[in-house]
Parts: structure tokens; C-alpha cells; sequence
């Protein structure tokens, strides 16, 4: 089929040589100069801005957006919307909101223009190993992009989850618990590197892991790759960002009164780790000090004085 891709990130440019080595022609577009240039080389039909991208596809037209969610995604939606027509159909394939997929399909339905929500899973392994695609909107609009959808997935991939909203919402959930899966790996690999009396090899752990253990993964086989000696992990600076799904997962969890302890604390675990002077972890060492005595750290790394009156 012949389809659109906007925005060519790390994701949207592997997506669209995926689905060019599949046999589909692609125009791709992106504010970068750069990036155009890139696709192009690998057999993209590159299109200079929005209107022309609309020119060249055929009906019914289909465009993959893949920019960042929010008002990147919003803008560039709505910007589709005036060069499409009844029967066309925009995909958003960004880690948009669930809640706000309704809204933008009502808006796109008042022209005739379709809508579907993919919630895509692959990161730049992707390119190689395909997408996981959980697919929400209307049976017409899907069907339109099926043929794109059916290639970026591996084999048993892709499936159309449900209505509108649907695709974001398993996304989401997805990305809330591979947050619990990764503090998991990442709290049990320190507790090894803690053992100093057993001199263990973290490395050569986290591989045989990977076979037989009713723990292997994809992420144990990615945290094999960080850990090799070559990998430069020592250089990393251990603060850890959230891109806001694993924040939507622990609201839904809220609003539906559903126990997440391990998704919680691992999107905690998370606001900790960009602390690197914490006002709560000042405030507990000061109280340790006021009712025990214990000893503070102070700025200067001398050791604080203790109080006079200690209690416990």
C-alpha cells in the first residue's frame, strides 16, 4: 500500500524502512532537512511539507503520525485533517493519552476522515525484530492501514484491540509495567553488586539468566547487553527519566481503585533517582539525629554533631 509516515525519529525512521523493505511505497515527511534527506536515501518518496505529502498519496489516503504526544501530535493531526478527505484515515502511533483519542476521532469523523489509535512497542529494535501494535478505532478505518500494520509487526504482533482509545489504553499499561519489570531487574542486580564477599560477575549472571530461568526476557537480554564489559555502564548517571505513561497507568490504577504497588513504586523509584540532593532524605537524617543522636553527613562530608538530649 502506499502510506504517509510524519516524523522521522528513531521510531518513524525505522518504521518507514520497515515497511519499505516490505514492499510498501512510503512518503515521508519531517521538519528536518536532514532526516528527509536520510529516508530518501533508502527509497522514501520525500515530501517538502504537509500539503505535498497529501498530494502524493492516493485515496483513500493513510498517515502514520509519529511525532512526540501533545501539541506536536495535536498540531500535526489537525494540519492532516485540512489536505484529507472523507474516507481517508490518520493514524497516531505516539505515546499519546488514551482519554484524549475519543475527542480527536469525533473531530476527524466530522469530515469522514478516520482515526486510529496504535500503541507501538519495539524501540529502535524495531527496525529488525518488528512492532508490537495494539490497535484501537472502527473495523472501515483499520482495515484501511492493515495491509502496513500487518508488516511493521512480527508474526502474532499485531492485533486490533478494540474501539477507539483502546490501543493508546493497552500502551499504556504496557509501558506501566515494564516499569515495575525494569526496577525489579535493576533493585536485584544491586543487591548482587552489594555482595562483595562473593566477588559475583554480574555479566556472566545476567546471561545465563537469559536461558532456562523462569526470569528471561527481552529485558534481561538487554540487560546483558548493558552489562558487558565493553558497554560503558560506569559512565551512565543513574537518574532515570518517565515519558508519563507509567504516571497515566498509576492514575488509572487510582480512579479504579486497582492495588498497583510494584508500578507505583517503580514510578517513584524513578522521581528518587533525578534527586540528587533530596530535601525528604535531608529531613530524614536530621530526625534521626534530633531523637538519636546519630551522626549527619554534613555538605562539606564532615561528620555533623550529635544533640544533647538524645532519646532513642
Amino acid at each position: 500500500m502506499k502510506i504517509a509516515m510524519v516524523g522521522l525519529g528513531k521510531m518513524g525512521a525505522n518504521m518507514t524502512e520497515r515497511l519499505i523493505g516490505a514492499g510498501h511505497e512510503v512518503v515521508a515527511y519531517d521538519l528536518s532537512d536532514d532526516a528527509r534527506k536520510a529516508i530518501g536515501a533508502k527509497g522514501a518518496i520525500v515530501a517538502s511539507d504537509l500539503d505535498d505529502l497529501a498530494k502524493k498519496l492516493t485515496p483513500p489516503r493513510a498517515a502514520w503520525v509519529m511525532v512526540p504526544a501533545g501539541k506536536p501530535t495535536d498540531s500535526t493531526i489537525a494540519a492532516l485533517a485540512e489536505q484529507f478527505e472523507s474516507g481517508d484515515v490518520i493514524v497516531d502511533g505516539g505515546n499519546s493519552n488514551y482519554k484524549e483519542a475519543k475527542a480527536t476521532a469525533d473531530q476527524l469523523a466530522e469530515k469522514g476522515i478516520g482515526f486510529v489509535d496504535a500503541g507501538t512497542s519495539g524501540g529502535v529494535w524495531g527496525l529488525k525484530e518488528g512492532y508490537c501494535l495494539m490497535v484501537g478505532g472502527t473495523k472501515e478505518s483499520v482495515a484501511v492501514v492493515e495491509p502496513a500494520l500487518r508488516s511493521l509487526a512480527p508474526e502474532g504482533g499485531y492485533s486490533h484491540v478494540g474501539p477507539v482509545g483502546a490501543g493508546h489504553f493497552v500502551k499504556m499499561v504496557h509501558n506501566g509495567i515494564e516499569y515495575g519489570l525494569m526496577q525489579a531487574y535493576a533493585e536485584g542486580f544491586e543487591i548482587m553488586s552489594a555482595a562483595d564477599e562473593f566477588d559475583l560477575d554480574l555479566h556472566e549472571i545476567a546471561a545465563i539468566w537469559r536461558y532456562g530461568s523462569v526470569v528471561r526476557s527481552w529485558l534481561l537480554e538487554l540487560t546483558e547487553r548493558a552489562l558487558r564489559p565493553d558497554a560503558g555502564f560506569d559512565e551512565i548517571k543513574g537518574a532515570v527519566t518517565d515519558s508519563g505513561e507509567g504516571r497515566w497507568t498509576v492514575e488509572e490504577a487510582i480512579a479504579r481503585a486497582v492495588p498497583a504497588p510494584a508500578i507505583s513504586a517503580a514510578l517513584y523509584a524513578r522521581f528518587s533517582s533525578r534527586q540528587q540532593d533530596s530535601f525528604a532524605n535531608k529531613l530524614l537524617a536530621a530526625l534521626r539525629n534530633q531523637f538519636g543522636g546519630h551522626a549527619v553527613t554534613l555538605e562539606s562530608g564532615q561528620a555533623g554533631l550529635e544533640t544533647s538530649t538524645p532519646r532513642n
